[in-house]
């Protein structure tokens, strides 16, 4: 399922650092704009302490995690909307990604410069969300400008649907708020909304680049963007990316679990990130397992049986008769496959069945 997010932030924040921690793509990292120009783009598998456990009990031939795809993307500068800096390069590498990991600089270094010369955050998120606003408001008054005339003066329904939605995020976007904090009851409304493809209706995970000595605590600087975005539908990750940095050049987990404790800390913030990005994106898991593979699988939040059948294959879903569920805790608990067959607890599930995070599945099918 290739599903990915984009790291954006303004020149600076530490994006790249941040990406060289999660992939082993390394972008480049310099103390100057535009460093990173093109964008580069890194499969990060994601950590889950129950695939660890399937594998030891299953002791398998091979292992597949499930993976996020996460795009480092050329800070932005104000009047990227008018194409200043890399803007529209910018605007269309994030048009292509499904969420946004918004990095936001919240820790002082005077030798690493700013590109507004001051630390500030709230003003840094204002300026990426501006340009992005703009964009989405000469998206939207060009299909009103399209649609108008149908809407109000035909019959023409399907006209008049998008006109009344294309109307709600003018006047969101008008009032400088995200496309993403209207919120549409039909079907039909929502189909569109999402047609629109708007920069600011994608899901966004606001990351706090911090100092070491705030890694586990916070700072300031982060209470002010979490007051920022309380009205928004966002959340936020404190990150400390140059001590991530140092974490990730340690050679044992030992040594790294040893550094992680003298920082206050219980994991890495690299695995709170992967994680987070990973729900961001409304992002599941079902495993299956057994002594050739032990395989988690991604899917999407609320799928039914025969659609995480055909994550497989598709004539997994073309042919779907049923599917065998073992709950991931009855797995570990009672000790495996047969033992939960002889416990009675293996559920037997037809194609209404929607697949819960943890299942463990096997697809009965015929083709």
């Amino acid at each position: 399922m290739a599903l990915k997010c984009g790291i954006v932030g303004l020149p600076n924040v530490g994006k790249s650092t941040l990406f060289n921690c999660l992939s082993n793509a390394k972008a480049q990292s310099a103390n100057f704009p535009f460093c990173t120009i093109e964008p580069n783009v890194g499969v990060i598998t994601v950590p889950d302490d129950r695939l660890n456990k399937l594998v030891e009990m299953c002791n398998p031939k091979s292992v597949v995690p499930a993976t996020v795809e996460i795009v480092d993307i050329a800070g932005l500068v104000k009047g990227a909307s008018k194409g200043e800096g890399l803007g529209n390069k910018f605007l269309a590498n994030i048009r292509e990604t499904d969420a946004i990991l918004h990095v936001l600089r919240c820790f002082d270094d005077d030798n690493i410069t700013h590109v507004d010369g001051s630390i500030d955050p709230v003003r840094d998120k204002e300026i990426i969300d501006y340009e992005l606003q703009l964009k989405d408001l000469e998206t939207v008054e060009a299909r009103i400008a399209k649609t108008q005339k149908a809407a109000q003066t035909g019959g023409d329904k399907t006209a008049k649907l998008q006109y009344e939605v294309l109307k709600q995020y003018k006047e969101a976007l008008d009032e400088g708020r995200p496309a993403r904090s209207v919120k549409f009851e039909t079907i039909d409304e929502q189909r569109y909304a999402r047609e629109l493809f708007l920069l600011t209706n994608k899901p966004v995970l606001y990351v706090c680049n911090v100092d070491e000595a705030s890694a586990a605590t916070g700072n300031a600087y982060v209470e002010a963007v979490r007051k920022a975005i309380a009205d928004e539908d966002a959340s936020l990750l404190v990150v400390a990316a140059q001590t991530e940095s140092e974490i990730a050049e340690l050679d044992t987990y030992e040594e790294r679990r040893e550094f992680l404790a003298a920082a206050g800390l219980e994991e890495s913030g690299v695995a709170r990130l992967i994680r987070a990005a990973y729900a961001l994106l409304d992002l599941q898991t079902y495993f299956t397992a057994g002594p050739d593979e032990v395989r988690a699988w991604t899917f999407m939040r609320g799928s039914k049986a025969p659609q995480c059948a055909g994550i497989i294959h598709t004539d997994f879903e073309k042919g779907f008769i049923r599917a065998e569920v073992i709950k991931y805790d009855d797995y570990v608990t009672l000790g495996g496959e047969n033992a939960v067959k002889e416990a009675g607890r293996m559920g037997v599930e037809g194609k209404e069945y929607i697949v819960q995070d943890g299942d463990i599945m096997h697809f009965r099918f015929n083709v």
